[in-house]
């Protein structure tokens, strides 16, 4: 077998890296918050009724950012409904998802929990049934030292001072026809930038999330973008893009191109963005917040919404979205957050979609354990392992040939560096060939003749590719120390088998 060659180069910089990439995403949908973070009864529950093992396994995942409280959930949402007396909140409808609120868990709560798992809160506004004044109340609410009565309400409900939440997205998926308060671009584009504008004068230091796409399959995608930034290209930060993958048909060396896809949706929306500016003679950047990306089994081989039978009636916390992942999945995953850190100069965040039990690398059972899914591991490694800049890794791979791609590297890799060492994430897409890595790292040496080492190695791999961690068999699949790896004479050697993802630290 001929060697795939590469080198780590700190020269070929990408960017440095945003923390908020590693962001995550709660919504209130299924058991989500109620038997996943917040199970009063549960053994491991503190006094707010939030389950330890489930904070421990957050914290391990290491996510930055959390994007609250959706997704299609804040459409209908009223957040008052979420502050004051528990006693004394209402339940609630959701038409979302077909299901009871209760409001047990609102904004304050959240809060703590927040503080529990070292995140930083992200919020999403209602655009879909409410608007601009909702949305300022919110923000006074949260984010003002004025004395005022929002302000006097949130001191009362236990919060002196201000939550300081910096980046707010301005609805959710407007887009969709499933959306409610579903709007064409042109309305929501002047809609979203009333909003922005009255957010920034109460608040001018806040960061605001348009909404883009619902995904790149839509009929509007494109004119969509370039309308809504034609509406809010100076009031706004970030443009939103939303993604989910899934393998069709059995097809695992089509599904395993998932992050060419990806790549391309990026590319696509950044040009669309610096075309607006362009227009507007600007040499601003809108930047993209990927605010919602995973493996979501959300399609049947048909084409059509893969719909789980429902709970009659409208229940509280149903069993919805609780796909359980795959070593393929896993592989596919860390292959996302690859090309994530490759576009890591216009990403600067995003938001796994989503934590708990909802399409979630973390699982809970009511009454019962938690447990790491397949996913965990690479957004559990990239987080704790990737440096402070991404560097592009040129990599001379074999190719499949894929049907809607055409020739696809069967390798793809990304480093990032910092004052400490380097680190360098890898995937092999074959799903029939292992691939022998040869790759230097000379150029990581701080002095000539310096010695570069081997610190720790993670390989994902499974010859079942779908092995799945359960309920009954939470630790089937994890990751191993990567056989075989060799440093000599600054040339890394290592080998890939078939559907794998790895994790070096280099020192």
């Amino acid at each position: 077998m001929t060697p795939t060659n590469a080198a780590i180069d700190p020269r070929f910089e990408i960017s440095r890296i945003d923390r908020r990439i590693f962001g995550g995403f709660v919504e209130h949908l299924g058991r989500h918050i109620y038997d996943g973070i917040h199970e009063p009864g549960h053994p491991a529950a503190d006094a707010d009724g939030f389950r330890a093992d489930v904070v421990e396994l957050v914290r391990e995942l290491g996510v930055s950012t959390i994007r609250y409280p959706g997704g299609n959930f804040v459409s209908g949402y009223r957040w008052e409904d979420g502050v004051g007396p528990r006693e004394e909140r209402p339940r609630r409808l959701d038409l979302a998802w077909h299901s009871t609120e209760t409001n047990e868990v609102g904004l304050h709560e959240f809060a703590r929990w927040l503080e529990l798992v070292g995140s930083d809160l992200m919020l999403a506004v209602n655009l879909g049934t409410r608007g601009t004044q909702e949305a300022i109340d919110l923000l006074e609410y949260v984010n003002s030292d004025a004395d005022t009565a929002w302000t006097r309400q949130r001191v009362a409900n236990g919060r002196p001072d201000p939550f300081g939440v910096r980046m707010w997205c301005l609805g959710n998926e407007m887009d969709g026809p499933w959306q409610l308060g579903h709007r064409n671009a042109d309305d929501y584009g002047k809609l979203a930038s009333r909003t922005a504008k009255a957010m920034r004068m109460l608040d001018p230091g806040v960061e605001l999330v348009v909404c883009g796409s619902s995904g790149s399959g839509m009929p509007t995608f494109g004119s969509w973008e370039r309308t809504v930034l034609e509406h809010t290209f100076d009031d706004v930060d970030f443009i939103s893009c939303h993604s989910y993958y899934q393998e069709r048909f059995g097809n695992a060396q089509e599904f395993l191109a998932s992050g060419v896809d990806m790549a391309r949706f990026i590319a696509s929306v950044v040009a669309i963005a610096d075309a607006v500016a362009a227009t507007k003679k600007s040499d601003k950047r809108i930047m993209i917040s990927f605010d919602e990306w995973n493996v979501w089994y959300l399609h049947n081989d048909e084409g059509g919404q893969d719909d789980k039978p429902r709970e009659p009636g409208w229940p509280v916390a149903p069993r919805l979205l609780e796909d359980q992942y795959h070593a393929l999945d896993a592989v596919v995953f860390g292959d996302l957050l690859i090309t994530l850190l490759q576009h890591s100069d216009r990403v600067r965040s995003a938001s796994l979609a989503q934590l708990v039990n909802v399409i979630a690398p973390i699982m809970t059972e009511p009454g019962g354990p938690a447990w790491r899914q397949t996913t965990f591991f690479p957004f559990s490694l990239t987080s704790r392992l990737a440096g402070e800049r991404a560097i592009s890794v040129a990599v001379e791979s074999g190719t499949f040939e894929s049907e809607r791609f055409g020739a696809v590297p069967n390798v793809n890799a990304v480093a990032t560096v910092d004052d400490d060492g380097a680190t360098l994430f890898v995937v092999n897409r074959s799903t029939t060939d292992a691939e022998d890595l040869r790759i230097d790292v000379s150029a990581l040496a701080a002095d000539p003749g310096a010695a570069v080492s081997i610190v720790e190695s993670h390989l994902l791999h499974d010859d079942d590719r779908y092995a799945a961690n359960t309920l009954d068999d939470p630790d089937r699949v994890g990751v191993v120390p990567v056989p075989g790896i060799a440093l000599d004479d600054d040339v890394l050697s290592l080998s890939l088998p078939p559907i794998s993802w790895a994790a070096i630290r280099l020192g």
